[in-house]
């Protein structure tokens, strides 16, 4: 083996040690030159746009370098380890503590908004369209500030309730005094009504009626009053009640009776001819006279018994008739014209004196 060979088969480990050697030197000599060399690198803090220039290879440094303050939870687009390269183009936002409490939780979050409204969409929460945010949405913040959202939920509850009948009480003439009777009886109505609740944060705060409908009108029961004067059984022992003067005689009365309604009759009214025997006679058993006779209902005025009516004087009970009930009297005349002219009057005030006639003795 020749002398050059057997040098290099002697010294190939050594050669190859000094060549992986230069080639390490020089891929770190090149990488400090690309470090060291200057770069352009955007930063943008909080909206504001800046280009700086670096020989600083990690971000971290930039950051010491430029004296930027970056806290743990602030927003910042890559990791502060990430190395720089030219053209770079970094985003750092600032976030402050508030207080929110949302959904039955409170706690203290960290945003980039600046008001009330900007921070809620910031932090992802949601707000209905009924729920309330205090303070109000406009609302500048300040580090540590309170936010609350209330959730706002309406609920609609339908029901019904019955509508109170009256009671309607009318005067009935043909009806005893103190005597009531029912004419209709009364009926409930039903109304059909929408409560609204209102819940704020699963609690009830408020409720009101916002609908009423009517299904069924109400009845009002009606019930006759009795107006009508009680019918007194008189006799001659029955004691008068007062002493009055009319047409200049002074009488005792057992009873007075107030609205009575007058009628007119007429002998030929019995259907009898003038010269028939029993023409003109009175149940009983007097001949029709003008001035004196007149008909009535015995269970108001006794038979035979003298009354004084107001406007016509005295007159006798000596007559009945089917039409005479109740408060009427039907006055005789012996003209038929005149009794058809009289027609029916009321209002009139009756005394109810006993057998005898008075006089002005």
């Amino acid at each position: 083996m020749s002398f050059a060979l057997r040098w290099k088969h002697e010294n190939m480990r050594s050669i190859l040690i000094v060549a992986a050697f230069s080639i390490a030197m020089t891929f770190m000599f090149m990488m400090l030159l690309y470090g060291t060399a200057i770069k352009r690198v955007t930063v943008v803090v909080n909206g504001q746009e800046s280009v700086v220039q670096t020989r600083q290879w990690e971000l971290s440094r930039l950051l010491d370098e430029q004296n930027i303050q970056v806290g743990e939870h602030d927003r910042i687009s890559v990791p502060l380890t990430a190395s720089l390269k030219n053209g770079d183009r970094i985003v750092i936002d600032h976030t402050k503590p508030v207080q929110l409490t949302a959904d039955g939780e409170t706690k203290t979050v960290y945003t980039t908004g600046q008001t009330v409204e900007s921070a809620l969409k910031d932090l992802n929460i949601s707000v209905g369209e009924l729920d309330k945010v205090i303070p109000a949405a406009d609302t500048a913040l300040a580090d540590n500030a309170a936010i609350q959202v209330v959730r706002v939920k309406k609920e609609t509850e339908d029901f019904t309730e019955t509508i109170p009948y009256e009671v309607v009480k009318k005067n009935d003439a043909q009806l005893l005094k103190g005597k009531e009777q029912t004419v209709q009886e009364g009926q409930e109505g039903v109304v059909l009504k929408t409560k609204e609740k209102v819940y704020e944060d699963g609690k009830l705060v408020s409720e009101e009626i916002v609908k009423e409908e009517v299904q069924s009108e109400s009845v009002n029961k009606v019930v006759a009053v009795g107006t009508k004067n009680p019918v007194i059984a008189l006799s001659a022992s029955s004691p008068n009640m007062d002493e009055v003067t009319k047409s200049g005689v002074t009488f005792g009365y057992k009873q007075i009776v107030k609205n009575m309604t007058l009628t007119a009759y007429t002998a030929s009214a019995g259907g009898k001819s003038a010269n028939h025997p029993q023409y003109g006679l009175t149940s009983t058993g007097t001949r029709v006279t003008e001035g004196r006779t007149i008909a009535v209902d015995p269970k108001v005025i006794p038979l035979g018994w003298w009354v004084y009516i107001e406007g016509l004087g005295f007159r006798r009970a000596e007559d009945i008739g089917s039409a005479v009930k109740g408060n009427i009297i039907d006055v005789y005349f012996d003209s038929a014209d005149y009794a058809t002219k009289f027609g029916t009057k009321r209002g009139y005030t009756v005394y109810i004196i006993g057998p005898k006639k008075p006089t002005a003795d």
